[in-house]
């Protein structure tokens, strides 16, 4: 090792040696009012040999090119709004400052040009696909949700923003993220008319975009750029609702802007399932309301009080900070039907569960950001957040255990579990570079505290049909207390080698200290209290584990190629203290290469291609590796193995984009695959008779006895889980229709190792999918879109074939909206779902359709009154399939359902001239950090 990085300091002091250039830097600024000009393109052209080097300015309106050869060059600026800017310039031994670029307004030549005909979709720009919003008509109070979901390759799938096949999993508006982890109310809470221009692109992490390094923690993110004349103002809006059966909705939001800073207030207290309140709410609450934190539809009636301020400011030029609050409150009822198909050796058994549910949970949610850019050379980065949180179930359920034998055992049981949790999360990052040498040093430090503090009752009257004999009933106590610490850092030292290369070098560290203490007492008559304290059923367990990790990395960039590779090494340390039900220490040790590397190739400027390879490792989790039975649910008890080893995981993915601006056509492909060894499985064992704990290879409590016909699950390593999906979207305008065409598709396969009664099983699933997308283009007064897409399942397992199952799905949506005349607007919304293959007595179909009649009220026409029916026909429900390594799951949960609504709204809506701040993207894709040019 002393030889190899002896060898490679000697490369780099011989290539700096030889080394013989020099830096072209400058700053960008307004000609008007000398303002500066982040995120404007700067191309250096060399005049003898047309060679092209670009970059992007940076908040401050500068840019900086390093290691420029002495010749003469052009520069030449672009930027939206301004006339371009050219400039001959002589580099020589010594760097070369042009000091203050001024651009001039180029908004009067702008008014002159009358644009004829369809606007432009977009354009392609390397890795980044960027949509006009201008060729995208809406409704006048659309959101940006209304208006990105009439875009290519953007959809919403089971309630998540999904863009080229991914789920969109951060927002930023003119390039500043928006704080807060519910992207789906952070689009819906931006008015469609705002916005210039929409990005979808793969945005990197902070530190890889402080180092330049690919990290592989990318994040599928929407920029929404907005109009300059909608940078100083204010939106709103305002409704408050009343219907049949009690129900009711009252919510406001307010987003004020200026310029750089950005206050969004809003609060929602309501019945009708919806989480939050947004400028894009449909009057009544719509069904894109209705969504819970992180998508997907909630289940049950819920009722909610939310508030939430979020803060987004430039202290100075120099500090960017944003902040975000939120406090909620939900009330959920739900009743739920269970059933579940077991893949047993030499059993059919089936397992089904009716239970009642009521769910009231508190939560606390607080993130912070702050970005200090010292000067040209330092950079510092901190990012906070809290979440507090208490939580209280009450559960009444009733199950069955069936077989080829008849009905084996009843379970009737009540739970009623408290939780009070705490979550404290820190990352710090600093950046420094030397100068001009093209050396970089990035360190980073990352803690996390959580802790969480339970009571659990429990009452369970369990039935043996076969030897009632062995019927039981259970009263008991359980306490639970657990407390999670983390830390972890890492040092990145870069270097450039040559023009077009660099070199990095990297150690992390990583400690997780678990504690863990579960105790369970029984119910005793004569003292009338929980005071027979229970080891066999009690766990006190304390993890500790440790890991380092070092490696190189390598970086090549030219006009149209990227690569980078690296490859690090990884030693682990877990240890392990048991206290109940049994004394013991565990220690291991586990040793990794992890090799990493990603390519790219732009053929043009419109068509890219991107392919990476990722490997890492996961430790399993406290609940895994603890060893106390855990029989909250009688029939389906659970056990942890302290035994686990990390998994060891391999990521593939390549994704390929074209956009040609002259036709409007949109393509893209993406295969996004996972490979897993020493996978954590479940490892299930069927109870057959008292004596099972001879059979089983692993030890259980002599206190207990689990009752026959129940299943036991273990979780156990295991290889060969495969996940792959790919996904492609084809997209043009239909002139005819004046709308635009989307077609999608989706192509899987998943391989989901378990074991069952000591053989393993392979859960092998494969889907296909086709979608058809056509959203209104027409004008401001139709407005519609219409979707489908089906997915056929096929499902084998190597076990027992005979339980193997092939299930299809069709979801189809119509969104319309029409302003009639004279302010009279008809809204409409229908959700239809169908479902073949599913179990008995789960519902295979269902349209759910909501509509209101609205009549624009005041002046500018600003308020509205309207009546809404939600869930006309009253089929809605919820049914949602899941597929496991030894069974298939199907679940159908209450929803809400019919109720007419009388709605008053009003919106807000206030802008002035004079906004002037461009889009600052400096911070996207880590141009500073890297030191290298970008180049288009």
């Amino acid at each position: 090792m002393k030889r190899i990085l002896l060898i490679l300091l000697l490369i780099v002091s011989t290539i700096n040696a030889y080394a013989q250039s020099v830096a072209v830097y400058g700053t960008v600024q307004s000609g008007t009012d000398k303002t500066a000009l982040p995120g404007a393109n700067v191309v250096l052209k060399k005049t003898t040999d047309a060679s092209v080097t670009a970059t992007v300015t940076d908040a401050e309106g500068r840019f900086r090119f390093e290691r420029i050869a002495s010749g003469e060059y052009t520069v030449e600026i672009n930027y939206i709004g301004f006339d371009k800017f050219s400039r001959a310039i002589q580099v020589q031994s010594t760097p070369l400052n042009l000091g203050q670029l001024l651009l001039k307004d180029g908004s009067t030549a702008l008014k002159e040009v009358q644009v004829v005909g369809r606007a432009p979709l977009g354009e392609q720009k390397g890795d980044t696909t960027q949509f006009n919003a201008k060729a995208f008509k809406t409704a006048p109070d659309a959101s940006a949700e209304d208006l990105v979901t009439k875009m290519p390759g953007v959809t919403i799938q089971e309630g998540r923003i999904q863009a080229q096949g991914e789920d969109v999993r951060q927002v930023m508006i003119d390039g500043k993220r928006v704080t807060g982890d519910d992207v789906s109310s952070a689009i819906r809470n931006i008015s469609a008319d705002m916005i210039e221009s929409v990005e979808v692109f793969d945005a990197q992490s902070d530190r890889a975009a402080f180092s330049g390094f690919e990290d592989g923690n990318r994040l599928k993110t929407l920029n929404f750029r907005t109009k300059k004349e909608a940078r100083i103002g204010y939106t709103g809006k305002a409704s408050a609702g009343y219907g049949t059966d009690d129900r009711f909705m009252v919510g406001a939001i307010v987003n004020y802007f200026n310029n750089n800073r950005r206050i969004t207030v809003s609060g929602l207290t309501n019945n009708i399932n919806m989480s939050d309140f947004s400028i894009g709410e449909t009057p009544g609450g719509g069904m894109r309301g209705r969504r819970m934190w992180g998508g997907g539809s909630p289940n049950g009636i819920i009722n909610t009080n939310n508030f939430s301020l979020s803060y987004n400011d430039m202290w100075g030029k120099k500090m960017e900070v944003s902040g975000n609050y939120n406090y909620s409150n939900r009330e959920t009822v739900n009743n739920q039907y269970r059933f579940q198909d077991y893949f047993a050796t030499d059993l059919n058994r089936e397992y089904t569960e009716r239970s009642t549910n009521n769910n009231a949970d508190e939560s606390h949610r607080f993130n912070f950001r702050l970005q200090y850019n010292m000067n040209q050379n330092n950079r510092f980065l901190i990012t906070p957040s809290l979440t507090i949180q208490n939580n209280n179930t009450l559960r009444n359920s009733t199950a069955f255990l069936t077989s080829n034998q008849g009905t084996e055992s009843e379970s009737v049981e009540r739970n009623n579990n408290e939780i009070g949790s705490l979550n404290f999360r820190n990352n710090i990052l600093y950046s420094h570079r030397f100068g001009d040498s093209g050396r970089i040093l990035t360190a980073t430090v990352n803690t996390n505290y959580s802790s969480s503090n339970g009571d659990l009752y429990e009452l369970a009257d369990i039935t043996d049909y076969i030897a009632p004999s062995r019927s039981s009933y259970r009263n008991q106590f359980i306490t639970s207390d657990k407390a999670n610490m983390s830390w972890s850092g890492e040092l990145n030292y870069s270097q450039r080698l040559a023009e077009n290369s660099r070199l990095q070098l990297e150690y992390g560290i990583n400690n997780q200290i678990n504690d863990s203490d579960r105790r369970a007492f029984d119910f005793v008559e004569t003292d009338n209290a929980y005071s027979d304290f229970n080891a066999q059923l009690s766990n006190t367990f304390k993890s500790d584990y440790i890991s380092q990790s070092f490696g190189p990395s390598y970086q090549y960039r030219l006009d149209k190629v990227r690569f980078q590779a690296d490859v690090k090494y990884q030693y682990a340390t877990l240890e392990s203290e048991n206290e109940f039900p049994n004394v013991f220490n565990l220690k291991r040790n586990f040793t990794n290469i992890l090799p990493s590397a990603e390519y790219e190739y732009k053929f043009t400027n419109s068509r890219n291609l991107n392919i990476s390879l990722r490997t890492n490792t996961n430790m399993p989790s406290v609940e895994q590796l603890q060893g106390v039975l855990d029989i909250s649910n009688t029939l389906q008890p659970r056990i942890g193995n302290p035994e686990l080893d990390q998994d060891y995981q391999g990521r593939f993915n390549m994704r390929y984009r074209n956009f040609n601006p002259e036709t409007n056509k949109v393509f893209f492909v993406g295969m996004f695959s996972s490979f897993t060894q020493n996978y954590i499985a479940n490892s299930v064992y069927n109870i057959r008779n008292e004596n099972y704990r001879e059979t089983l290879p692993f030890k259980t409590s002599d206190a207990y006895t689990i009752p026959v016909g129940a299943r036991l699950s273990r979780p156990v390593n295991l290889d060969g889980f495969v996940n792959v999906r790919s996904f492609f979207n084809y997209g043009q305008p239909i002139n005819f229709i004046s709308s635009n065409f989307n077609l999608n598709g989706s192509v899987g396969y998943s391989k989901i190792p378990g074991m069952i009664d000591g053989e393993v099983n392979y859960a092998n699933t494969k889907t296909a999918g086709l979608g058809v997308n056509i959203s209104s283009n027409i004008s401001e007064k139709i407005d519609f879109n219409v979707s489908t897409f089906g997915n056929y399942n096929i499902v084998d397992n190597t076990l027992q074939t005979a339980r193997n199952n092939n299930y299809y799905t069709q979801n189809t949506n119509l969104r319309y909206n029409w302003i009639l005349w004279d302010g009279l607007v008809y809204r409409t919304e229908l959700n239809h779902q169908y479902n073949s293959g599913l179990s008995a007595g789960v519902d295979n179909s269902y349209l759910l359709w909501n509509m209101s009649l609205g009549k624009k009220i005041f002046k500018n026409k600003q308020g509205e009154i309207s009546l809404s029916v939600n869930d006309l026909l009253k089929q809605n429900v919820s049914i949602q399939r899941n597929i496991a390594a030894d069974y298939i799951e199907d679940v159908q949960s209450t929803v809400l359902q019919r109720y007419f609504m009388f709605t008053f709204s009003y919106n807000l809506r206030k802008f002035k001239s004079g906004g002037n701040q461009p889009d600052p993207t400096e911070n996207r894709r880590g141009n500073w950090g890297g030191g290298m040019p970008h180049r288009n």
